[in-house]
């Protein structure tokens, strides 16, 4: 019994260091973005550089092979998002920062033919901005 415990421990253990990795190297390349981007902010770069993230994390790739976005269906709703959302609160920017999270980049996806607005309310919602 106490092996059994102390393998699911050590299992919960590496899965919760595995996820603080992940959630680290996300917000500390969404900050690099914004802080790379914020003043050439319809660089295709930036799209480019989003869409490799969104490709290499495994929950983003998911997502992205599920609706088979491209990098023009990013650069739309990049394109919307800054109508609206083109302003910094803390380390959140919507127009890059939305694309960085799997709830926030299934929403994207799955209403990318919606109105700008309404997208980027969304978001804002979703960072609680």
């Amino acid at each position: 019994m106490t092996i059994i415990l102390s393998a699911a421990l050590a299992a919960l253990t590496i899965f919760f260091a595995v996820e603080i990795r992940r959630s680290l190297r996300r917000s500390s390349r969404s900050v690099a973005l914004i802080n790379k981007f914020l003043s050439d902010r319809d660089s295709q770069s930036l799209i480019d550089a989003i869409y490799e993230y969104a490709l290499d994390d495994r929950r983003l790739k998911k997502i992205v092979e599920k609706y088979g976005a491209d990098r023009e269906d990013f650069a739309r709703l990049h394109e919307k998002l800054m109508v609206w959302g083109d302003f910094r609160k803390y380390n959140r920017y919507v127009p890059i920062t939305s694309f960085f999270y799997a709830g926030a980049l299934n929403y994207l996806l799955e209403h990318k033919n919606d109105d700008a607005k309404s997208l980027t309310q969304k978001m804002m919602n979703y960072f609680n901005i």
